[in-house]
């Protein structure tokens, strides 16, 4: 039986994600759509507003945001106070005045979330310029500070761990973690899941008859008529979500996330926003922390996207497949010096041939009948995310090849479990990146810069292409222009932030967090896990990291303008026949 968390790590591995990167941005300048932003952003102002007063009423007993027994606000803090399967956002009227103070409840039963996370439902405007007309639902979960230690009540933590499609509901159940303990006794661990994901209203591009069903054979190098099925079916999506959202689907943006998060921020009775964000959540961050820098009060940045507008999205893509490259070669690296336990060589290369022979028999004949190479390759795209699936990923690999297909089956076949969340978090995750950005519209150009990648990055390069394909052919008229990160407002000045990144990343190259502290200014401090290539390195995988991080959530204290940690232990290479190798993963940021 799968855990709660496991439920969550497991939708978001059906995802395979890749955080995909952009076109140069339009030419700068006003015109129409800054009037609209500027609309967008009044709106906003007004509903947070409106949030604010009605957190600012004293809720009844057991409603949101009262502290935990024995918890004591901090000084300048302020107390603070379902998920339904449909085929598109369901937006509510919103009538004006009709704000209320988040009432948190046990949580519905879809959440999988039992006490003492609690859930509550925040509205907001589907279109910011139109405040008081449809509405959105968000769920919102949280657990309050527990006081241990007599520790002082900090205020709430917020928490987004990427995507954009994936849900954050499951980190207050970080709290009784060793590595959260003493940051849960100050803070209210709150999760939430984005506009459009899971239960808040989500959004679809296919009905369920149209989900990807196992298995899918996908070839090494696709040929011309290979592309031509895939460009298709790009267009195929991308009208499917224009079908399904209608006109909605032009609200599904990183602005419009970022909105969202300063009503949740004064919805939690917070006059600044103390955030974690991993992966995508870093560039919601530093969006949110942009436009708002005198609102914000603590912001960690956990395995940093590239905020370049300029690289959003097209190119931070192309980047991105590079950074996939350089970590399958470690993971082949690591099996090979494990040869006495997997039998599968003794180089990089040789065990790189193991897996292509695999690869080829799956292609004949799909493993168990469901895997595929399509569901191979993303099995072990795994193995350049984590690498504590290491262990088991070699052990399958070399079952395979022994003759028995049991292993590769349980890690690699499609769960239909967990199928709806995985449709609900593409969804997402096309209509984000495609409305955020321009991109290239032109088939030339992609088959021109991903055949001269491939050459030299073939694991991951297409699939990226093609998940990012419908962008090309976007039923939205209006993108929006990517944000000039740290290009902030004068006067407000944007206190410390923290970002911690691995050096070998391969989700969120290096060169990202490099680029975002560059942006951010002094305040921003870099902490680096050397030679380490995990994404998501805050949570208990490395105790360095972790202490910076506690420090920093704590206190307010940095560790100066560069820090580095030593790298997290490799994992130990454990037979199938040993049990599951790996420990639970550290702040689990989604492969969305």
């Amino acid at each position: 039986m799968r855990t709660t968390l496991a439920r969550f790590g497991a939708a978001s591995a059906a995802l395979c994600l890749t955080l995909c990167a952009p076109a140069a941005a339009r030419a700068s300048g006003p015109g129409p759509a800054d009037g609209r932003v500027a609309a967008e952003d009044a709106g906003a102002e007004l509903v947070a507003r409106r949030a604010a007063a009605a957190a600012a009423l004293r809720p009844v007993a057991g409603a949101a945001g009262t502290p935990a027994q024995g918890v004591r606000p901090a000084r300048g803090t302020r107390p603070t106070q379902g998920a339904r399967p449909v085929t598109r956002p369901v937006p509510r009227p919103g009538p004006a005045g009709a704000w209320r103070p988040l009432e948190f409840l046990p949580c519905p039963a879809a959440e999988e979330l039992p006490e003492p996370v609690r859930c509550a439902t925040l509205r907001v405007p589907l279109d910011y310029a139109r405040p008081d007309g449809p509405q959105l639902s968000l769920t919102v979960s949280r657990v309050p500070a527990s006081g241990r230690g007599g520790a002082v009540r900090q205020g709430a933590l917020v928490f987004n761990p990427g995507g954009p499609g994936a849900s954050g509901t499951w980190f207050p159940l970080l709290a009784d973690r060793a590595a959260w303990g003493r940051v849960a006794a100050a803070y209210d661990l709150v999760g939430y899941a984005p506009r459009g994901v899971g239960g808040s209203d989500p959004l679809t591009c296919q009905d369920p008859g149209e989900w990807p069903q196992g298995p899918t054979q996908v070839p090494a190098e696709p040929s011309p008529a290979y592309k031509r099925e895939r460009l298709a079916a790009a267009r195929t999506y991308a009208a499917g979500c224009a079908r399904h959202a209608g006109p909605a689907l032009a609200h599904y943006t990183t602005l419009d996330n970022a909105r969202d998060l300063d009503v949740l921020r004064a919805a939690l009775g917070e006059r600044r926003l103390s955030f974690v964000g991993a992966s995508y959540g870093t560039y919601l961050g530093a969006v949110y922390a942009t436009r708002h820098p005198d609102r914000v009060r603590r912001m960690v940045f956990d395995s940093a996207v590239d905020p370049d507008p300029r690289r959003v999205w097209y190119l931070g893509n192309l980047a991105q497949a590079e950074g996939f490259e350089r970590r399958w070669a470690d993971f082949r690296a690591w099996t090979a010096l494990h040869h006495s336990t997997y039998g599968l060589g003794t180089s990089a290369e040789a065990v790189g041939a193991a897996y292509e022979k695999v690869r080829a028999a799956v292609a004949r004949t799909p493993a168990g009948g469901v895997v595929g190479t399509g569901e191979l390759r993303a099995a072990y795209l795994q193995a350049a995310y984590y690498d504590d699936v290491w262990p088991e990923r070699a052990a399958a690999l070399a079952a395979y090849l022994r003759g028995n297909p049991a292993p590769l089956v349980r890690q690699a076949a499609r769960d239909p479990a967990t199928a709806r969340e995985a449709a609900n978090a593409t969804a997402v995750y096309t209509a984000v990146l495609c409305n955020d950005a321009p991109w290239p519209a032109d088939w030339g150009t992609w088959d021109r810069d991903h055949t001269a990648l491939a050459r030299r990055a073939p694991f991951e390069t297409w699939a990226n292409a093609f998940l990012n394909l419908p962008c090309a052919d976007w039923p939205v008229r209006e993108r929006q222009r990517p944000v000039d990160v740290g290009a902030l407002p004068a006067g407000p000045r944007l206190p410390r932030t923290l970002i911690v990144a691995a050096e070998r990343d391969g989700a969120t190259p290096y060169p990202g967090a490099l680029e975002l502290q560059r942006r951010l200014g002094a305040g921003a401090a870099l902490v680096t896990e050397r030679t380490a290539g995990g994404h998501g390195v805050a949570g208990g995988r490395n105790a360095c990291v972790d202490r910076h991080v506690e420090r920093y959530l704590l206190t307010g204290t940095t560790p100066g303008w560069r820090a580095t940690c030593a790298p997290h232990p490799e994992p130990a290479p454990v037979t199938l026949d040993e049990g599951p190798a790996s420990a639970p993963r550290a702040l689990l940021p989604p492969l969305v």
